[in-house]
């Protein structure tokens, strides 16, 4: 299949590779040109505008940052939506507000082509192994026509409703797990007089109903960062978090609905952005906050 992806951040590129690997021919644009390496290290070409990128192939990925890339990438005189696009399938998997999903899909369809949002629960590993969590937004004859991608970028995807539907499913999602971080770098700050090894610590919590899966899954990371180790690379970081936390925190305004949780850890990972941590990975919120 001749596919694109505007959008080559870590997710994106992940995306791309995992495509590749399956025989897909990739067409990539990215804002900024640099970001488009790792994509085309594995075989990908490179578009010079979006609006070449939705004319060189039939179905078009988008994984961008916020509304305002969104707008940027579709609606510009070079966006996506410039030129020609009668027939063609878009697949769009950014974290926001299910407004900005009701509102693209309503100019795609004006476009004569379908749209399908699919934000994804998972990181840069799942993402290369396929192994992604999606979230579904859509049209059901237009879910039908993307089934076939959704099956090889998810391990499981669940078709929640119409279009933003799966934005709001998305931002509930990551309501908890953006918590969890900041409370349990509050709960191992308790733990400090023992003097425990940080591996059996995160050990001990991974097997109580007081641990997320995230714990389960990146335990030893987290150990890592306690120890005052090297993590690695960031898969989901403390800005993007942020960025997540404020755009729930706007949803629920719109909902007529307060978030008191998410928005004092806000106020702290606000902290920690202007004292510089503002690209630190989650696996290691702990152990910032534990100090």
């Amino acid at each position: 299949m001749n596919i694109g992806i505007a959008g080559t951040g870590r997710m994106g590129s992940a995306i791309a590779a995992r495509l590749i690997g399956l025989g897909h021919t990739l067409t990539v644009w990215n804002r900024t040109p640099e970001k488009t390496k790792v994509a085309v290290a594995a075989g990908a070409a490179v578009a010079a505008t979006p609006a070449e990128l939705a004319s060189r192939v039939d179905v078009i990925i988008t994984i961008l940052t916020n509304a305002a890339a969104i707008d940027a990438v579709y609606y510009g005189g070079d966006g996506l939506l410039a030129g020609e696009v009668k027939g063609k399938l878009f697949i769009e998997m950014s974290t926001v507000r299910p407004e900005t999903e009701r509102a693209l899909a309503g100019w795609v369809a004006k476009k004569h082509a379908q749209l399908v949002e699919c934000p994804v629960g998972g990181t840069v590993g799942p993402a290369k192994e396929g192994k992604l969590l999606g979230l579904v937004g859509a049209d059901p004859l237009a879910l039908d026509r993307a089934r076939p991608l959704l099956e090889q970028m998810c391990r499981r995807f669940e078709h929640v409703g119409p279009v933003g539907a799966g934005a709001a499913m998305k931002l509930a999602i990551n309501l908890p797990l953006i918590v969890f971080w900041q409370a349990f770098g509050e709960a191992v700050s308790l733990t400090k007089p023992l003097g425990i090894d940080p591996a059996r610590l995160v050990e001990i919590f991974a097997d109580t109903s007081g641990a997320a899966t995230v714990l389960k899954n990146r335990g030893a990371a987290v150990a890592k960062a306690l120890a005052g180790e090297d993590t690695g690379p960031a898969t989901f970081d403390l800005d993007s978090m942020r960025k997540d936390l404020r755009t729930m925190l706007e949803e629920a305004q719109s909902l007529g609905v307060e978030l008191p949780t998410a928005a004092r850890v806000l106020e702290a990972f606000d902290r920690a952005a202007h004292a510089g941590h503002g690209g630190m990975d989650g696996v290691r919120i702990p152990a910032w906050v534990s100090g």
